[in-house]
């Protein structure tokens, strides 16, 4: 009832955590009419159904948790991915300068998105580059280089790399380990420099009504990648595992 649903012990996917047969996959579907948000009229089903659980995941890593601002830099990790797609776009509508990371056939892709710099992080000196751009941009203003808020879902080994990136009290803010979930922390750059990490899952019934809203202004953009019958279910995820030349969601529609 204080608006943090995330919180709450006795949350549940819907879907996920609930059934039988009351996920996405089928015709009808029944849920709680609470959990009901209302579409804005300029945005279609598809782009709704898209945007559903990433935006919200997002909008609530950026403006729930690390309160983005005006001005900052901001690295988003794996800008390809649907999360990343939305990250870059979101700190883009606050006014913040955005380096976005991704394997080397997306980098153009994350541009016309609306990141100002592509940083392609298989590269074993990916975060060499991003240290190089962030002492570059504060030099007109006279701030202290490095970067204010890493967008992070991949941790892994490229955990250690992003805290060292960070300037001065500045924010980490995760909400997954795509490539590993035990990764190896140096505290000296978390106690010296007062690095803040932040854990962030899913969000507010309000923050996806927020982010919804920006939608229908045209300020974000949901990216499907493809779209698929229930009958091409075995396709669709066979494409999702494999990753090759994906980019944006993947829709199944009945």
């Amino acid at each position: 009832t204080s608006g943090r649903e995330y919180d709450c012990r006795q949350r549940k996917i819907w879907g996920f955590e609930t059934g039988p047969l009351w996920g996405g996959y089928c015709e009808v579907t029944h849920l709680p009419e609470v959990n009901v948000v209302k579409i804005p009229d300029n945005v279609s089903y598809d782009s709704a159904a898209a945007a559903s659980m990433t935006l919200l995941t997002s909008w609530h890593m950026l403006v729930g948790r690390a309160k983005i601002q005006p001005g900052q830099l901001v690295l988003i990790m794996g800008g390809g991915s649907g999360v990343g797609n939305y990250g870059i776009q979101i700190a883009k509508l606050f006014g913040c300068t955005v380096i976005a990371t991704a394997s080397p056939d997306k980098l153009d892709k994350l541009l016309e998105l609306g990141s100002d710099y592509a940083i392609d992080h298989r590269k074993d000196d990916w975060h060499k580059q991003v240290r190089d751009i962030s002492k570059k941009i504060p030099k007109p203003f006279g701030d202290t280089p490095g970067v204010d808020v890493i967008f992070e879902h991949i941790g892994g080994s490229h955990w250690n790399k992003e805290l060292t990136l960070l300037k001065y009290g500045a924010t980490i803010v995760t909400t997954g380990a795509t490539t590993g979930y035990d990764a190896k922390t140096d505290l000296r750059h978390i106690f010296f420099k007062g690095i803040n990490i932040l854990g962030s899952t899913q969000g507010t019934r309000s923050e996806l009504e927020q982010a919804l809203y920006w939608m229908s202004q045209g300020k974000i953009k949901s990216v499907i990648d493809s779209v698929y019958s229930f009958e091409q279910a075995a396709e669709a995820h066979t494409k999702m595992l494999t990753g090759k030349g994906l980019f944006g969601k993947i829709l199944m529609k009945p």
